[in-house]
Order: structure tokens, then sequence, then C-alpha cells
């Protein structure tokens, strides 16, 4: 068995050689449940060498590793939150949104106070905006996520790119 390999700063080397490093836990924020330090849908965790693993770096130098020093960082996703809480805006929603208070709460002022000159757009608009948050189709309008607890139901949007493969359909 060899113990050297090339490139330990690439997180393909973390992948690539499961065995010999360690992708270590990432912290969890105990009021978000997203990893600590997520900024553009990204965290990083720590990957360490096992103990005796030969690494060179991207200029050349060789380092021998304890298993104890933090190799690289791998990047995993997660989601940014900024304190707006799902249970809370649905449950304005609910309650006040003839007011308008769930887009008040969410960072819709004028959407907010038109819902309040309106009356909740005669409660049809207060209805739909219901639908629309218990869905997460609205959200923050800083582009943040709700948080959500642990257990909670968590929406994940799918969406097509030029990169997403499409089945050609075929027509009897």
């Amino acid at each position: 068995l060899d113990s050297s390999w090339e490139a330990p700063d690439s997180p393909e080397a973390c992948q690539a050689f499961p065995r010999k490093c360690l992708l270590m836990v990432p912290k969890i924020d105990n009021s978000t449940q997203e990893p600590m330090n997520c900024t553009n849908h990204t965290a990083y965790v720590q990957c360490l060498p096992a103990p005796n693993i030969t690494c060179k770096d991207h200029l050349g130098i060789e380092k021998v590793f304890t298993g104890h020093e933090v190799g690289f960082y791998k990047p995993i996703a997660c989601r940014n939150v900024n304190g707006y809480s799902y249970k809370v805006a649905v449950a304005l929603s609910l309650f006040l949104g003839w007011l308008g208070a769930d887009r008040f709460y969410l960072g819709y002022p004028a959407l907010g106070l038109l819902k309040f000159c309106t009356v909740g757009f005669c409660g049809i608009g207060s209805l739909i905006d219901f639908i629309l948050i218990s869905m997460q189709i609205v959200g923050p309008s800083d582009g943040s996520s709700y948080i959500i607890d642990y257990y909670g139901a968590r929406l994940t949007r799918l969406t097509i790119t030029n990169a997403t493969f499409r089945k050609m359909q075929t027509y009897p």
C-alpha cells in the first residue's frame, strides 16, 4: 500500500481516498440547524489525512501528516438563514395575514401596507399568501431560507439547467 498521494488541497483528494482521509463532522448552529459559517450556500469541513500520509501541495512541497492536523477543507452545501422562522411566518399569515403582518415580517413592506389597506385583498390575498408561505414558495425578501426545526418540513427546489439530462420522448 503506497502511503503517498498528490494534491491534498483539492476536495477530490478526500473523495478519491476515502480511507486515507477523515472528514470531520461540521459544527452545527443549534438555533438554525445549519453548519456554522455558512456563506453563499457553502460551508467548509476539515479533512484530516491519516497518519503517515505524505502529501505534495501545489508547490511540490512534501508534508507528512500525523493524523491530527488539517490537510484541507472540503466544501459542503448549506442553506443561508437570517433569522426568519417558518413557524412565525405561517402563524402570522394564518392569524394576522388580513393585516399584512406576514408580509411585513418577511420584509415586503409595500405588499404588507397594501394588504393592510385592502384588508388582505378582501380575504382572498390572505388565503393565497397563507398557501404560498405554507408551501415555502414565498420566503424572506433577502433571499435567505427559513429557520425550520430539525425535524420540520424542509423543501428542496428542483431546477432544470443546461447540465440537466433530458431523455428524448419517443412517440408511438
